[in-house]
């Protein structure tokens, strides 16, 4: 197949893009670099870099007419979102809106396969672990826009026959997650802990998230192109751990030594989180794989010999 990967330069997008390519598509990546990076891009991928939101992003769809657009390319930062809600919409709403016209446009399109939040868009849930049919009120722009998304994506389904799914993930880390910013604590308190910079824990560290490995999300995002089904679906591990068990495994993998600092709770900050996956479980047979423990243990080393 011929897929076209957004942000196929990113964390999770370039993971995606190397699996699509060993399973022998032809692929294309585009991205702005803007939080992405050139060293995470496939050789064998053709690489645009172009912004979502673009005229020549949407040119390149029509030209191209790709089978599947996978759609990693986002605002990720939920704080920025905050301060700035309407770069957040213009990029994870407009840009989303500018890729369907174009496949629209391109009549090619068999499917669309959406990097969505498993976190941000439930806020703070009563049920945990949450599962899809559970009402969604994010209370973030960042989780608003997702939801937003999944609207707009089942408009196109109804109306231009474009199918979709949407894999609503956990808190992902692993190997290219960027260490800078406020987001991805196993990377962040990776980098400082080989740095021999001290880390500050927010607040009591006792919030908590669903934390699923990278190559388990590859594995969602394979079996969503081989599988004929649509909808949207929980992609992480069912399992809570806070960011306090997260400081104590990674320090005793790379500085036993570290002192646990705790510093001010960010405001608004979601306490718990925990993604109930029976359906993708029942629908296209996937479950995460990969234990906290060997996940944390990979990641360290990926830094540790970047």
């Amino acid at each position: 197949m011929k897929i076209l990967v957004t942000g196929g330069a990113g964390f999770i997008g370039s993971h995606v893009v190397d699996r699509y390519i060993s399973d022998g598509h032809s692929v294309i990546v585009v991205d702005d670099l803007s939080t992405g990076r050139s060293e995470n891009l496939s050789p064998d991928a053709q690489f645009h870099q172009l912004d979502i939101r673009s005229k020549e992003a949407a040119e390149l769809i029509v030209k191209e007419k790709p089978e599947i657009i996978n759609h990693h390319a986002a605002q990720i930062d939920l704080r920025r979102s905050v301060k700035e809600p309407l770069l957040d919409a213009e990029i994870n709403i407009l840009g989303l809106i500018n890729l369907m016209e174009a496949a629209v446009k391109a009549n090619s399109i068999k499917k669309v396969i959406f990097a969505s939040t498993g976190g941000a868009i439930y806020g703070d849930a009563k049920v945990i672990p949450t599962a899809e049919d559970y009402p969604a009120w994010p209370v973030s722009p960042y989780g608003v826009a997702k939801l937003t998304s999944e609207h707009y994506l089942n408009y196109y389904q109804a109306i231009h026959k474009i199918p979709f799914i949407s894999l609503r993930y956990g808190n992902v880390y692993g190997p290219r997650q960027n260490p800078e910013g406020e987001a991805g604590v196993v990377a962040i308190f990776s980098q400082k802990m080989m740095r021999g910079e001290q880390l500050i824990i927010n607040g009591d560290g006792t919030q908590t998230r669903d934390y699923v490995y990278v190559s388990d999300i590859v594995d969602a995002n394979q079996a969503a192109l081989k599988r004929e089904i649509s909808g949207i679906y929980n992609i992480g591990t069912g399992v809570e751990t806070d960011v306090n068990t997260i400081f104590k495994k990674l320090a005793q993998i790379l500085t036993p030594d570290t002192k646990e600092v705790h510093g001010p709770e960010k405001e608004g900050e979601q306490r718990r989180s925990a993604l109930n996956c029976a359906k993708a479980k029942s629908d296209f047979d996937w479950e995460a794989k990969v234990t906290l423990d060997e996940g944390l243990k990979k990641t360290a080393a990926f830094f540790q010999e970047a």
